[in-house]
């Protein structure tokens, strides 16, 4: 019985789905239609993404803005007021200058008597305390 039970709904299964095919031939039709349009509009949107990068970004006014380095700060970089991003860039270039950046772990910059007055007394400073550290000594 069990086998004719399976029997009786396999033609049973069979029905539903041939309607359910018939229904979905039309519906293919629309979705294909449906495809074609997203695909016009990918070409628009990466023109649009191709747009963006030629606008030039716009620094934020408080990183331009000039400031005056302390005098332990000035034995580094320099005496003349400048932006925070000119004081990062010429630190980084005193560090790389004197290969004060670890050999082993990188992210650590080993300070020389310049630096250790710049960093409070410390012989090693990791890059991203050094940022905070910098900002103490411009005004």
């Amino acid at each position: 019985m069990a086998t004719a039970k399976k029997a009786a709904k396999k033609p049973a299964a069979k029905k539903p789905a041939a309607k359910k095919t018939a229904a979905k031939k039309p519906a293919a039709k629309k979705p294909a239609a449906k495809k074609a349009a997203p695909a016009k509009k990918k070409p628009a949107a990466k023109k649009a993404a191709a747009k963006k990068p030629a606008a030039k970004r716009k620094p934020n006014a408080a990183f331009m803005k000039a400031m005056t380095p302390s005098a332990a700060l000035a034995a580094v970089v320099g005496s003349m007021p400048m932006p925070r991003t000119e004081v990062t860039k010429k630190i980084w270039d005193y560090i790389k200058k004197n290969k004060l950046q670890d050999a082993i772990n990188r992210r650590l910059i080993n300070a020389d008597e310049k630096l250790r007055a710049v960093f409070g007394g410390k012989g090693k400073v990791s890059m991203f305390e050094m940022t905070k550290l910098v900002s103490n000594h411009l005004k």
